[in-house]
């Protein structure tokens, strides 16, 4: 009978391969440039796939101190509506455009609106802000990721470059710091947060009265959150909750708070009718 015995140089070796290979497993985490090549990919298959659609918009907006504008309450029908264009290569443009319903509880009747009451940009292009089409803009980081909590979001930094370095083409044309939190199962963005110290609230001009409008500049502040919404058989992340404040270096506080919900295709059928159902004159 033979006896085999093993050198213990060997076996020393052999756990501390297999160590290594555990460690590794357990250590390895997603690089910035594969995050931001997924959030990319994600990006263009919403441009290219999301559908048109209109779901229920509901604001509260809010200027203090100002007597005269208490907390306005608007209840609107948002629509992001895809516009084909001709080029072959080319993205569709994604509308934005709502209808505003009621004000306070009452039909709005074609009031025109003042103050911070609507945001656009949002659900046409609000993602791109961290993706590889934007990193001629930005300066993202990464932030550490817990090896032993997988499930944890994954935090990407932001800070947009110096003026003197911004193309022209930046969604963002002005400072700029935020990040975003990413769900890790999907790499798609749950939340994003952004801060602008030296926004321009309120534009010189005049009002229909011909009295001047003093501009107004000061800290923006905006979060948007994101949740899978299904539309057409197909599932997109789209914002449930948009908020902002903006506080002047004069004029006071504007604040702005958004829900959406029940979201649907926007679809338009027809059939031909039948001879027999015509209507008789």
């Amino acid at each position: 009978m033979k006896r085999c015995f093993s050198s213990p140089l060997v076996l020393l070796v052999g756990l501390l391969v297999l160590a290594s290979t555990v460690s590794a497993q357990k250590t390895e985490t997603p690089a910035l440039d594969g995050i931001l090549q997924r959030l990319q990919e994600n990006l263009d298959q919403y441009k290219a796939l999301v559908p048109s659609f209109f779901c229920d918009e509901h604001v509260v907006s809010k200027k203090s101190p100002d007597p005269q504008h208490g907390d306005r309450v608007t209840d609107s029908t948002f629509r992001l509506k895809r516009v084909a264009i001709a080029e072959p290569d080319s993205d569709a443009i994604l509308q934005e455009s709502r209808e505003i319903k009621m004000v306070n509880g009452r039909p709005a009747n074609g009031t025109v609106l003042s103050g911070p009451t609507s945001l656009r940009g949002a659900f046409s292009g609000g993602l791109a802000l961290v993706s590889l089409s934007q990193q001629a803009c930005m300066r993202y980081t990464l932030k550490p990721i817990k090896p032993n909590h997988p499930k944890d979001p994954i935090v990407v930094q932001f800070v947009g470059v110096p003026a003197s370095l911004r193309p022209y083409d930046c969604l963002m044309q002005e400072e700029i710091s935020g990040r975003v939190s990413i769900d890790p199962a999907t790499m798609q963005i749950k939340r994003m947060e952004f801060h602008a110290p030296h926004h321009l609230i309120v534009p010189e001009g005049y009002t229909w009265d011909v009295h001047p409008i003093l501009q107004v500049v000061g800290t923006w502040d905006l979060s948007i959150d994101y949740a899978p919404v299904l539309l057409g058989g197909k599932s997109f992340w789209l914002p449930t909750k948009i908020s902002e404040t903006m506080i002047g270096t004069v004029g006071g506080v504007w604040t702005y708070d958004a829900t959406y919900r029940n979201y649907h295709k926007l679809e338009v059928t027809s059939r031909i009718v039948p001879a027999s159902e015509e209507p008789v004159p």
